[in-house]
């Protein structure tokens, strides 16, 4: 099944996972020590005018209360962050930042997902589509894609590090795994990983 980009998140921790039919040659690359991962074309990728190719999936940022982390398939994932550092709630920094940015208008009107994790435990995974906006908070893993399945649906999903949790989430049984960044609570913060596959 194609299910295309998806969100994995749970209390723990959770994942990104990049899959493409139509653009397959991307990369993660860590920036700021890891406390932002961008997706973006590979040195072989072809030449492309499409906005939704790269962009910060994840970052890692510090707010009033605390470190939270925030990641996604779009450029939507800076304006979440942003609105976390200022301090807004998680819940309203996703719901205000899916609804202004929309779904993407591209041929497939493909969703925009997105996932925050405080550091303390308080973890919530939103959609915006065509036909709804859905944000909620989760108590164990949750995952919601671009495609298929574009509502929130519990997932078996046990990464006890960043590394795992991205491999696993590259290894889930979904066509065309391109990349994948994983990211778990730990006492010293967030920790962050990434599966570039081959």
């Amino acid at each position: 099944m194609y299910v295309g980009r998806f969100v994995v998140v749970g209390p723990e921790g959770g994942a990104y996972r990049v899959s493409s039919r139509s653009f397959p040659n991307r990369a993660i690359t860590a920036r700021d020590d890891a406390e932002a991962l961008t997706v973006g074309p590979t040195e072989d990728a072809p030449d492309t005018d499409n906005p939704y190719v790269s962009y910060n999936c994840l970052r890692v940022v510090e707010t009033p209360t605390g470190e939270t982390v925030a990641f996604g398939n779009g450029s939507h994932v800076d304006p979440i962050a942003e609105k976390l550092e200022l301090g807004y709630p998680a819940r309203d920094a996703l719901a205000e930042s899916l609804l202004a940015l929309d779904y993407e208008k591209d041929n497939y009107d493909t969703p925009r997902i997105a996932a925050t994790i405080t550091d303390d435990g308080e973890a919530l995974i939103g959609t915006v589509r065509k036909d709804a906006l859905l944000v909620e908070t989760v108590d164990e893993p949750t995952l919601v894609a671009t495609y298929e399945k574009d509502a929130p649906e519990p997932i078996d999903f046990d990464a006890e590090s960043a590394a795992a949790a991205a491999s696993e989430s590259y290894a889930l049984e979904y066509e065309h795994a391109v990349c994948a960044a994983g990211v778990v609570r730990t006492e010293n913060g967030f920790e962050t990983a990434i599966e570039n596959g081959d």
